[in-house]
């Protein structure tokens, strides 16, 4: 009896050792994630602060305060960053002069968004990929340009994950290109990212993600003390803002309320995140932006690019949008001694994670159809190879309708597959691998009759 107990223990450890998952990583990009530093992180912060004021109508001409010299400086570290990049990464200035709006823009102001471009190796690969934060800053009011407003968490955190993102990708090849940018006027309405989202639709730049990073530094909450940096929130919209009426009704029809696109990079977000960062919980928030406020990923999603938001778990509000003062024994002000920097290097490697995954990654599988001709209990789907190969497979992905996330994979290196499951009752897509392991986003399919 006690031999055949033994031998029970044994058969149970070895079924768990073969139920086990593991999780691949791709070394290159493991080799990112661990170049992240918080020293960096933390003294580009305390740069950023160290001009006063980054109000987008502050003074421009200033060396050491105000929005220009702010953005002077983060072109200079772009450009420090080219120099080792063997001519990869270029960086400029991107600007236009807006009148006065009478709301938020009291004046003509020159606006400038600090771009660097790390072109991707593969010249017939159009894809770009774009990651953001917000150079500017403000106090309680957001006209008052004079008064120190050091935006060290809002947003200085998102600007510094995005240096230092740039610092670091800028050593490696990648097939598509990627694009660091430090808008302007996040605060005086989107006006930076919407110069840029708009001028991205004009010139047809083919953006296939967006992350938008806005306050990645906190770790606690005003009001319920709350004291988290193991999580990090992702919204992305479900609803598509973009041509919303020209699909509504295959949308409703298919159940794909929670399949857009930008809904779509929120998982991918998660599972590369998470895959890549130890203590770190990805969270998909089911909103484009917190209630009844938005961001910097706004102007792209209604301009019809996938994006989403990447932010911190918990808002401090004592320690955004506040004048510098100290009441009832209360600090205020957004101020550098508020932020957690192990907080932030590990919301910064989510950043480049993803950003190297995907830009690493084949363009997606292309006409990807799932078909109906018949009544069936299995599920058959077929696509085509994008353009541009070697390619390892595809990834098919499956979940059930209630799930927020995909739950299965099945691998192949056809362009086809039958799956013994049924429409009714699980969702599906299509991803392209490269052979090096890395995923392309996923791609819901099309009804072929």
């Amino acid at each position: 009896m006690k031999r055949i107990y033994v031998l029970a223990i044994i058969l149970c450890f070895v079924t768990t050792l073969q139920a086990q998952t593991i999780i691949n990583r791709d070394t290159d990009i493991e080799k990112m994630v661990k170049s992240v530093n918080a020293d960096s992180l933390k003294a580009y912060v305390a740069k950023m602060v160290s001009f006063g004021t980054r109000n987008t109508l502050s003074d421009q001409k200033s060396k050491t305060r105000g929005i220009g010299a702010a953005r002077n400086w983060v072109l200079n570290q772009f450009n420090q960053f080219a120099k080792n990049s063997n001519g990869r990464l270029t960086a400029f200035l991107d600007t236009i002069t807006l009148p006065s709006d009478g709301k938020r823009v009291d004046k003509p102001v020159l606006l400038g968004n600090a771009v660097a471009v790390l072109k991707g190796a593969d010249a017939n690969d159009k894809r770009i990929f774009v990651v953001s934060g917000h150079l500017d800053s403000r106090v309680s009011n957001v006209m008052n340009r004079e008064s120190d407003a050091p935006g060290a968490n809002d947003d200085g955190s998102g600007v510094a994950g995005v240096i230092e993102a740039a610092r670091i990708m800028s050593q490696y090849p990648f097939a598509a290109t990627i694009i660091f940018v430090a808008v302007s006027g996040e605060e005086q309405s989107l006006l930076g990212s919407g110069f840029m989202a708009n001028k991205a639709k004009k010139e047809n730049w083919h953006i296939e993600a967006m992350l938008n990073n806005d306050m990645i530094g906190n770790n606690t909450s005003s009001g319920t003390n709350l004291i988290d940096n193991t999580r990090l929130r992702v919204f992305s919209e479900g609803l598509p803002s973009f041509e919303l009426e020209k699909n509504a009704k295959s949308i409703r029809q298919f159940g794909l309320e929670n399949d857009g696109k930008s809904r779509q990079l929120a998982r991918y977000v998660k599972e590369i995140g998470e895959r890549y960062v130890d203590q770190l919980e990805i969270k998909l928030i089911y909103r484009n932006d917190r209630f009844l406020r938005g961001g910097d990923h706004s102007p792209f999603v209604e301009n019809g690019f996938t994006a989403v938001r990447i932010t911190e778990m918990n808002e401090n509000f004592d320690h955004q949008h506040q004048d510098l003062k100290t009441e009832k024994g209360i600090k205020y002000g957004d101020l550098i001694e508020f932020m957690d920097f192990e907080y932030l290097r590990k919301n910064t490697a989510v950043n480049i994670a993803v950003l190297a995954n995907l830009a690493k990654a084949p363009q997606p599988p292309i006409d990807v159809k799932i078909d109906v001709k018949s009544l069936s209990n299995s599920t058959y789907l077929y696509w085509q190879a994008p353009p541009i190969k070697p390619l390892k497979g595809y990834y098919v992905l499956m979940r059930e309708t209630s799930s927020s996330v995909w739950q299965q994979k099945f691998f192949t290196n056809s362009t086809e597959i039958t799956l013994p499951y049924s429409k009714d009752n699980y969702l599906f897509a299509v991803q392209s691998i490269s052979s090096s392991d890395n995923e392309s986003l996923p791609i819901i399919p099309e009804i072929s009759r």
